[in-house]
């Protein structure tokens, strides 16, 4: 087995044998018992709490990490923060609208632009942020020239480049930069109501993460009321996920606002909406239907302080067939948010076991957004936790 590769217990025998101690002796220091000490070494007994590793690493004098055979700085942050600036850059650059040498670079044909802000799209949504974080420079640089060339067929390319890009910085905790995005995505898209109400689905977003629920509120309802049609059993598949979607980020909006009658309000109406369109689409990368509103129950619970409503919506999320066919960033946020209810009724095991199912599911949404690791700091301070996410988050840099 390569170095790397060795459980903890048996890399914590490595360095006590480096430091010429025996098992008595690193017992005695841990104030533990020598069978303790050799459980440990054997991996029959796990070392489940953050504070554990700590304790032996300082008797050992090595950095807890080293116990894990991980680098003592997480790649992760250092990733994040120099793809953030990347993007940041490239939502500086004005070469289009200066003329500049660089705007006249060859333009994409258009097929080939769509294929590729779709690619971007299902990275996404299968969590895979370092590689979409790797390609949206490089993707507004193209959507931006091919709308200068043809500002009518390359719109809509242009404003999904936008929406990417925004839900991408949302989930990186950049909720200003993410607002800066869809605000381009909206401008980009008037004239269009679809490419609108699709726009400010982000928007809605990026001004909740901003800390601005009232405004997110307010321009959700209206693209949604804008776009809903007059007989919801006349409307179009499409439309009425936009509606629908719309709709759960009001009243997300509303329930940070503390508004327990509206969110509700607004949550069944989007209920009605998702029973007409069912589960198992994904129209305008919503992925909207009855699931994904039970999911965003347990959401707007979480917000509202009503822990053990949020326990049971995701309780019944999660046993509908129709929970394994949301996207893989979709089920990893909710299960986020789980891990956060059951915190609050105080069921840190059922916290960390849904954290663990996070990590199944989407291991980049721990990794790489920063609001995974205050629920794994959490989680990790309480007695008995999981092992894994004990390791998890000394890999992380979690304290």
């Amino acid at each position: 087995m390569a170095g790397d590769e060795l459980p903890a217990g048996r890399r914590v025998a490595q360095w006590r044998v480096r430091r010429g101690m025996t098992q008595q002796m690193l017992a005695d220091r841990l104030g533990r018992s020598k069978s303790w000490v050799d459980k440990v070494e054997r991996g029959v007994r796990a070392l489940d709490r953050v504070s554990t590793f700590r304790d032996i690493a300082v008797v050992l004098r090595i950095d807890a990490s080293v116990l894990l055979g991980r680098d003592v700085q997480p790649a992760e942050v250092t990733e994040r923060v120099e793809g953030v600036e990347r993007i940041r850059a490239a939502l500086s650059t004005y070469d289009i609208a200066l003329g500049t040498p660089a705007a006249r670079s060859v333009v994409l044909p258009a097929d080939r632009l769509a294929r590729d802000v779709a690619h971007a799209w299902v990275t996404f949504q299968h969590a895979r942020y370092p590689q979409v974080v790797a390609v949206v420079p490089g993707l507004l640089a193209t959507a931006q020239r091919a709308h200068a060339d043809a500002p009518d067929s390359g719109r809509a390319a242009l404003v999904e480049a936008y929406r990417v890009t925004a839900s991408l910085l949302v989930k990186l905790g950049e909720g200003e930069l993410g607002w800066l995005a869809a605000d381009r995505a909206v401008a980009a898209s008037a004239g269009d109501p679809v490419l609108v109400a699709a726009a400010c689905v982000q928007l809605g977003q990026a001004l909740r993460a901003s800390g601005r629920a009232r405004a997110a509120r307010s321009v959700s309802l209206a693209a949604a009321y804008r776009i809903a049609p007059p007989d919801p059993d006349d409307g179009v598949p499409a439309e009425l996920s936009l509606c629908g979607a719309l709709l759960v980020q009001a009243a997300l909006a509303a329930a940070r606002d503390g508004d327990h009658r509206a969110t509700a309000d607004l949550l069944d109406e989007a209920g009605d909406l998702a029973a007409r369109v069912g589960d198992g689409h994904d129209r305008h990368a919503t992925a909207f239907g009855p699931t994904a509103v039970d999911v965003a129950r347990a959401a707007a619970a979480v917000e509202l302080g009503a822990a053990r409503d949020a326990v049971a919506w995701h309780e019944k999320a999660v046993r509908r067939n129709a929970w394994r066919w949301l996207p893989p960033e979709h089920r990893a946020a909710h299960l986020l948010d789980a891990a956060r209810a059951y915190l609050r009724t105080g069921d840190p095991r059922g916290a960390g076991r849904v954290l663990l199912d996070a990590e199944r599911t989407a291991p980049a949404e721990l990794r790489h957004r920063p609001a995974a690791r205050q629920v794994i700091a959490q989680v990790t301070r309480a007695p008995h936790a999981p092992a894994t996410l004990v390791q998890l988050a000394l890999s992380l840099g979690v304290t």
